[in-house]
């Protein structure tokens, strides 16, 4: 008897957090989604192309991931260009300067991916990929050309490409919200 008391409580427990959930998390249209599907592919496509010509590197996995608010919920506080530039660049930055003073050891990650999300929340321009971005910096000994290339120029060009087909994309969402 009380076995069954405890699954019907679970049941309505369950059925509460996903009303929860469905009201909390945004919705897209059919056709949404596959302009936001078709815009993170060009972009990243575009990157890697220009990558490719132009011999410097402009992409990194966590640019992917920067896509992915960027063209999957542009109207995100932190998909917009102040997050995605600044942001990226400080963990860039900050990464750069812990592997000149500190190594590359897991103590500091740990460190950098925190003092991104710190830096980031004081200076209004946190970004959740930046912390990818210092991690991956970090663990690859990066020096300072990392901060140009690839992380504040595929910043800038994922931003810029964002902004132009959110413009003359029909269906695309608009972006961004606000330059600073």
């Amino acid at each position: 008897m009380t076995t069954s008391l405890g699954w019907r409580r679970l049941a309505v427990l369950l059925r509460r957090q996903r009303r929860r959930g469905r009201a909390y998390q945004p919705r897209f249209r059919a056709h949404q989604v596959g302009v936001t599907w078709l815009g993170a592919l060009a972009a990243i496509c575009l990157l890697s192309l220009l990558s490719a010509w132009s011999g410097k590197l402009l992409i990194a996995a966590p640019l992917g991931a920067s896509s992915v608010l960027l063209f999957g919920y542009p109207a995100s506080p932190l998909a917009q260009p102040r997050n995605i530039v600044l942001g990226n660049t400080l963990g860039a930055l900050l990464a750069v300067t812990a592997v000149a003073l500190g190594g590359r050891g897991p103590l500091v990650i740990a460190l950098v991916v925190g003092l991104t999300i710190l830096l980031g929340q004081l200076l209004r321009c946190l970004h959740p990929p930046a912390g990818g971005l210092a991690f991956l910096g970090v663990f690859l000994g990066a020096k300072l050309p990392f901060v140009v290339f690839p992380v504040l120029s595929g910043s800038l060009l994922l931003v810029l490409l964002a902004w132009a087909f959110s413009r003359w994309v029909r269906g695309a969402l608009p972006y961004p919200h606000h330059w600073l």
